[in-house]
């Protein structure tokens, strides 16, 4: 951390919180902690030996990567994977009892990666411990711009893809989701108040698999945007 020149004995400067632009304005918004679901798409939980039944995990707002930017392969890893999803982007806070409700606190939309260190989560499942290493690693969120509601509404169906090097690995639609964005939100709030900056990652489609160090990903949700991410 940065030492302040504060008089203050042993204070420091706050780092400022990751951002993302804002698609259509010189605005961005601050990113607070970002909320994964595992396994809410049934044909992926079956690529993956697991129950269709929703899981929640977070990563950190450090994890975020910027469109364009590279993503650096994490170290002691012998398997990296790639996960598209829709994001949701919370604009305010509560603790919704209701999908209206959810959606109300809805500010945008974008499109995110979820990079996971498969070999990685798959010795933490085994040893029934916790997934952080494996999911909440630095560079480990690649997201586009925010697509906002007020301009593209709230897609609940559409093409969801990724390619690697432009051959197509993950295809689907956002209506195959076992739990609907809404009704994510309220899951959540039964455990986390929501905070405006929330980040909701809302699962992925099957054709997860491993990229290498040099691959090129591109993946889009049509109706909310693309992103571009190098692994290095």
């Amino acid at each position: 951390m940065n030492q302040t020149t504060s008089a203050a004995p042993g204070a420091y400067q706050t780092p400022d919180r990751p951002s993302l632009a804002v698609a259509g304005s010189n605005a961005r918004a601050a990113i607070g902690r970002i909320f994964c679901v595992g396994r809410n798409y049934a044909d992926h939980a079956k690529e993956m030996g697991a129950p269709p039944e929703p899981v929640f995990f977070m990563k950190p707002a450090e994890a975020l990567i910027t469109d364009g930017a590279a993503a650096p392969y994490p170290a002691d890893t012998e398997r990296l994977d790639h996960e598209v999803e829709l994001a949701l982007v919370l604009g305010a806070g509560g603790a919704p009892a209701s999908p209206d409700e959810a959606r109300a606190l809805i500010f945008g939309y974008a499109v995110a990666i979820d990079l996971t260190r498969r070999d990685v989560q798959a010795a933490a499942k085994a040893a029934g411990a916790p997934w952080e290493a494996a999911k909440a690693f630095d560079g480990s969120c690649p997201m586009s711009d925010i697509a906002p509601a007020a301009q593209i509404g709230h897609p609940r169906t559409g093409a969801i893809w990724l390619d690697v090097d432009g051959v197509r690995k993950q295809s689907g639609d956002l209506g195959q989701m076992l739990i609907d964005p809404d009704a994510l939100l309220v899951r959540l709030a039964r455990h986390w108040r929501l905070l405006p900056g929330d980040v909701v990652l809302t699962g992925t489609p099957a054709g997860v698999g491993p990229v290498t160090r040099g691959a090129r990903i591109t993946a889009a949700v049509d109706g909310v945007g693309a992103l571009e991410t190098p692994i290095v």
